[in-house]
């Protein structure tokens, strides 16, 4: 067996009209449809609800954020859901909302991640990937995971994003702008008009309400993120990333657990990614892919966590 033997996969294809790889997308693309709605619900029903059962629809939410960044929009930007264009330029407004951000900044975002794969920083202080985990670093290791998910939300470059964008034609800019808008425009009316009868204005409970928990969803993505790549290695491409075969979490997260395959070979569809793990898994012992037993987001709780600083000290004995 040789090495394109190893790497090839059979890519999904249907005849339907509205999906452009598979059936089973309508999936990922109903779950999107319902973080759009329970994003509106938690709207309507906050001033009718007890304030404990909305603190619970908050937390709720903020894991849906995580969810669907890294399950549902993540793979929509690898593998377009829909055969015709508008449906998936529709469809990335409906993520815009639900996730509150632009969904063509993020593809662009995220294609700079797999430029990069989180890479460490060059001689300047650089890396390709704006989100690496090693670009707030120092000396060649990973950041403190507590600065790396409080402050990333912080530290997108909106500007960066959009040069980027210009670089493949106005259409993205065009459409990430009305995403944008959108998002905004619908975060404005919650902002201002209290869903009650009759209608009242400036809606500022719901606000200090709903503002720490998109935020906490954000920081629940970075920490997904960080535990992603936190032990892989950069400099192996079958090895930038670090995966979890949890049955559950890759049902959830639509299969973005095969984290070091799907690095490895970034358009494989989610539905195949067990086949693909089973074609390479030899591969993978050889050359040292991290697994961990649980969620991303609990990879802190690993028991084999690699220490923070062991990559300088062996560093450094090697050099002694």
């Amino acid at each position: 067996m040789n090495a394109a033997d190893v790497i090839h996969i059979e890519r999904p294809t249907t005849n339907s009209k509205i999906f452009a790889h598979t059936r089973w997308d309508i999936l990922p693309a109903l779950a999107g449809l319902f973080h759009l709605f329970y994003f509106l619900a938690m709207y309507f029903l906050f001033p009718y609800t007890p304030l404990w059962v909305m603190l619970i629809m908050g937390f709720v939410f903020a894991l849906m954020i995580n969810a669907n960044i890294n399950g549902v929009a993540h793979n929509f930007i690898h593998n377009p859901f829909f055969r015709p264009n508008w449906m998936n330029r529709l469809f990335g407004v409906i993520e815009s909302v639900a996730c509150c951000f632009s969904q063509t900044y993020y593809d662009a975002v995220h294609m700079q991640h797999h430029k990069g794969n989180a890479d460490r920083p060059d001689e300047n202080g650089e890396t390709i990937d704006w989100i690496s985990i090693y670009k707030h670093g120092h000396d060649g290791e990973a950041e403190n995971p507590w600065g790396y998910v409080f402050l990333s939300f912080f530290r997108d470059n909106p500007a960066a994003i959009k040069r980027e964008l210009a670089k493949r034609g106005k259409a993205d800019v065009h459409w990430g702008t009305i995403e944008l808008a959108t998002f905004i425009s619908v975060l404005l009316t919650m902002a201002l008009i209290v869903p009650t009868k009759p209608i009242g204005f400036i809606n500022w409970r719901y606000m200090l309400f709903f503002l720490p928990f998109f935020y906490l969803g954000h920081c629940f993505s970075y920490l997904n993120g960080y535990f992603r790549h936190y032990g892989a290695n950069p400099d192996k491409p079958i090895a930038w990333g670090v995966s979890s075969y949890g049955k559950l979490y890759n049902w959830i997260f639509f299969y973005n657990g095969y984290h070091a395959e799907h690095h490895f070979r970034p358009k494989v569809h989610w539905t195949k990614m067990e086949q693909f793990q089973r074609q390479i898994a030899e591969l993978q012992k050889q050359e040292g892919v991290r697994v961990i037993n649980h969620a991303h987001m609990l990879g802190f709780l690993d028991p084999n966590l690699p220490k923070r600083g062991e990559r300088r000290v062996e560093t450094a004995e090697a050099i002694s």
